[in-house]
């Protein structure tokens, strides 16, 4: 069977169990409502300042909030991984002929599918409290989105293939996630930091991926830092790709 098609049957066959449990889509949605309504209005008083940005605190705040949905979204989705390695699912996969990297393929799908589906959710919601940006950049951003959490869902599921612990998972992903988080500048801008913060968040290709959204979402296009983010974010992707295509691949031999 080719690629292609083993990988649309994986990802029908986790989105069918995601379909059937949508506990963590509802979850999922209801973080950023709680963002929106009870730290977005504390930036209204930054507007202005030089140091935060351009544009009304919505289009400082929406880009970085949409950054941290694809990172908690799919930063504990190899929990699934764990459970199907647990009840003998990779196991009775080793004796079918499907392709062995479909099997990590139609799963990050699956993520990609259900983080569309929270941003967009987001976007409305942002639009009914008075967002106000270009479409082209709203949509390009997206795709900076999607690659966050497609690079985020292979390392958790390469994590939990190494660890199989549901226990030992959670402190591990977020060992890495909270200061990922913290250095990308993702609630305020990293312009608010001292000097010695904003080089040392440098090393964190999420800043980077930040920054790039935020000026999309201010419509600028032909630009340094959007050419920046996308491009850290296009290697992170492909790196993260590599390491759990060789895992899948000698779990599933």
């Amino acid at each position: 069977m080719s690629l292609a098609r083993d990988t649309a049957l994986i990802f029908s066959r986790s989105l069918q169990i995601t379909i059937r449990n949508p506990v963590w889509i509802v979850f999922g949605l209801f973080q950023p409502l709680c963002f929106f309504l009870l730290f977005a209005p504390l930036l209204d008083k930054l507007v202005g300042n030089p140091s935060f940005g351009t544009g009304s605190s919505l289009v400082i705040f929406t880009p970085g909030l949409l950054i941290m949905i694809a990172l908690y979204g799919t930063a504990f989705v190899g929990f699934g991984i764990i459970d199907d390695i647990r009840s003998g699912v990779i196991e009775r996969f080793r004796v079918t002929p499907i392709n062995r990297v479909a099997l990590l393929l139609g799963r990050s799908l699956r993520d990609m599918f259900i983080l569309l589906i929270q941003s967009t959710f987001v976007l409305i919601l942002a639009w009914l409290f008075g967002l106000s940006a270009p479409l082209a950049g709203v949509i390009i951003s997206l795709g900076l989105v999607m690659l966050v959490g497609f690079a985020m869902s292979l390392a958790s599921y390469s994590v939990a293939m190494i660890i199989k612990n549901e226990d030992a998972l959670a402190p591990a992903i977020n060992f890495f996630l909270l200061p990922a988080q913290l250095l990308a500048g993702i609630t305020l801008p990293l312009t608010l930091a001292p000097t010695w913060l904003q080089k040392i968040a440098a090393f964190n290709p999420l800043s980077h991926a930040v920054s790039a959204a935020r000026v999309l979402f201010l419509g600028s296009y032909a630009n340094e830092t959007v050419a920046w983010g996308f491009g850290v974010m296009i290697l992170v992707a492909a790196g993260s790709f590599y390491w759990s295509a060789n895992l899948f691949k000698k779990a599933a031999e």
